[in-house]
């Protein structure tokens, strides 16, 4: 099994931060249908600098927890889901870790 951590920064430039009613949107059309068997959602406040102007930015956060199999199709799916996040709400990147973890639900 591999859990991810996938980090997604709420702040957008020239218009308030993603509102928690379009979180829940995009978690039930996008995060959802990837990640059938489930997945943990919960607030947080981060900060990161932007890799061109290295300006420290801070802000709103929503973090999702997934421990999903070593497979292609898991990878895809969260792939999917960056993707979709950051074409959407006009994101640079959406910050992602992944670790081999021992699993059992």
């Amino acid at each position: 099994m591999l859990e991810y951590h996938l980090f997604f920064g709420r702040n957008i430039t020239g218009r308030p931060p993603v509102a928690d009613t379009e979180w829940t949107d995009f978690a039930a059309r996008v995060v959802t249908p990837n990640l059938p068997d489930g997945f943990t959602a919960f607030d947080a406040y981060g900060q990161w600098m932007d890799p061109v102007t290295r300006r420290i930015s801070a802000e709103p956060t929503k973090v999702i927890i997934v421990a999903v199999p070593d497979a292609p199709a898991s990878d895809r799916a969260i792939k999917a889901i960056e993707d979709a996040y950051k074409a959407e709400f006009h994101q640079q990147s959406v910050g992602v870790t992944v670790a081999a973890v021992c699993a059992a639900f």
